[in-house]
Order: C-alpha cells, then structure tokens, then sequence
C-alpha cells in the first residue's frame, strides 16, 4: 500500500519590490512585512544608487531571495519568479520621470518598462519633495504612468530641505492599491 500523496501547495502570488535611492528607503522592510502578511512572496529590485540606502543583508534575510540591482548574464537563472504585480517605492523623482519617458537605463527601469507590456499591475508610491513636484517634467510623467494603468500614492510632496515626510509615507498603501486589480485576476 502507498502513501497517501498530498495536495500540490498553491504558489503565492510573487510582488517585485522596486526601491529607488531615498532616504526612506530604509524602511522598505515595512513594505515587505504587510505583503508577506498579505501572502504574497516578495522579492526586491533596487535601482543601483538605491543599494547605498537599504540593509541588502536585512532585505534578503526577509525575503528569502538575492536583491537584484544589475541585469544577469545570458544563461544565468533568474533569481527571482516571475512577477505577479510591481510595487515601486518609495518612487523618485528621476525614476518616474525616466520610466515615464520608456528610458530603461537600469534593471529596475527596464522591468517596469517591459511590465505595462506585459500586463502586470503596477503601483508607484511617489516621494519626492515640493521643489522637484514643482517641476512640469513630473506632471507629464504621471499623467503618462496613469494613462500606462500605473496606480499611484497619494502622498504630498514634502518641503524641500525639511526632512523629508517618512512619518506621512504609507507603505501598506501600495497593497491596498494593488488589492482590486489582483483580486480580479485572480
């Protein structure tokens, strides 16, 4: 007589992390708790002047996988599962301003670059200050990321040279963002 088989484990649905060089970037593990909370599997992409801002040892502790920041040679495996939905934050000035404009100059532009192609929901938490809002570089490029289905924070640009407003940045609202869009594709 066998041993009776066990049901297959459903996959979790897998979130890229996509962290740009801010002084809150620190905090990015806020954002991968309430996502494994939420059960999702999270793995991390950071622009390549984000690595100076996060703890890359505390991020893949967390998370159970590498942190990509550069491309991979041909042949190389994939480090992390294919994405199910992209969170980028905290979203920066120059990294909305270039994904916008389908500049793709590093991994984590050429990812969401190539995401909106292939579908996959994304949501941008923006944080940046007041000054650089003030710019109308930034408000094409939102007007072009909504127009793309991006889902976007709501957090105000700060005043410039006040330290910033961490105590404002909502991390989990880049889960309540992605929430309807993932339940209907489910």
């Amino acid at each position: 007589m066998s041993a009776p088989q066990s049901e297959p484990q459903a996959r979790k649905p897998f979130l890229y992390v996509v962290v740009c060089a801010s002084g809150i970037a620190g905090d990015v593990g806020k954002l991968i708790t309430a996502a494994q909370e939420a059960n999702w599997d999270v793995g991390v992409v950071v622009t390549p002047q984000g690595l100076g801002f996060i703890d890359a040892t505390a991020v893949e502790a967390q998370t159970g996988y590498p942190i990509r920041s550069a491309w991979r040679q041909p042949g190389d495996p994939r480090p992390l599962p294919p994405a199910d939905a992209i969170a980028v934050a905290p979203a920066t000035f120059n990294t909305i301003n270039k994904w916008a404009a389908g500049i793709s100059d590093t991994l984590a532009l050429g990812i969401l670059c190539e995401a909106h192609g292939m579908g996959i929901p994304i949501t941008a938490l923006p944080y940046l200050n007041a000054a650089q809002a003030a710019h109308p570089a930034y408000a094409r490029s939102l007007d072009v990321l909504r127009e793309m289905g991006v889902l976007l924070g709501s957090y105000e640009p700060h005043k410039p040279k006040a330290g910033g407003g961490a105590d404002r940045f909502r991390w989990e609202e880049a889960l309540e963002l992605l929430a309807p869009v993932v339940s209907r594709q489910a």
